[in-house]
């Protein structure tokens, strides 16, 4: 057995970085929603993607990919916002066998009221932080590593998807 490749101060730097600022930017970010409308980081981004869907529904094979979760963490949290009143959960009418989450109009209601919470959150804790080219730069940075992961992930093409990510001027509409 070899001994691992030990990182040095500047990878170890970047590493403990990402991890504390991940964790400190989703749980500040997640005080402000809770207190702005009631609604978890988690629940925010399952609304987000399923307001996004056509017809305001996705399978949930579909919505757990987006969301990178398994199955079963998307089935039981689907289940508590049903409880909640914010998803429908729906068979699809030709096919029995494939369920699909659906927004509900209490879910896109709640949606609306957060959104302007997150995005003045998000920009708190973190895009107003940083100038125009460090946003430029982490935004490559994220590029390169979300290509890396769905490649190795997928194992076709850059993206994971057969065509490489091109970057984008247009804002993104997905979590902010």
């Amino acid at each position: 057995m070899t001994d691992p490749q030990w990182l040095d101060d500047v990878e170890m730097r970047a590493w403990l970085g990402y991890v504390r600022t991940r964790d400190l930017i989703a749980a500040a970010i997640g005080r402000d929603a809770g207190r702005a409308a009631n609604l978890s980081w988690v629940e925010y981004s399952v609304l987000v993607y399923l307001a996004d869907a056509p017809g305001q529904r996705l399978t949930f094979a579909d919505l757990a990919g987006a969301l990178e979760w398994s199955q079963s963490r998307l089935s039981h949290q689907i289940t508590r916002m049903q409880k909640r009143g914010l998803v429908a959960r729906e068979t699809m009418p030709h096919d029995q066998r494939r369920t699909v989450a659906r927004l509900t109009t209490a879910g896109g209601q709640l949606l609306t009221t957060a959104a302007p919470a997150h995005v003045r959150s998000v920009r708190r804790h973190m895009i107003d932080v940083l100038d125009r080219g460090q946003l430029a730069a982490l935004a490559e940075i994220y590029d390169v590593l979300i290509n890396h992961h769905r490649s190795a992930a997928d194992g076709f093409g850059p993206t994971g998807r057969g065509a490489p990510a091109q970057p984008s001027d247009e804002p993104a509409a997905d979590l902010a």
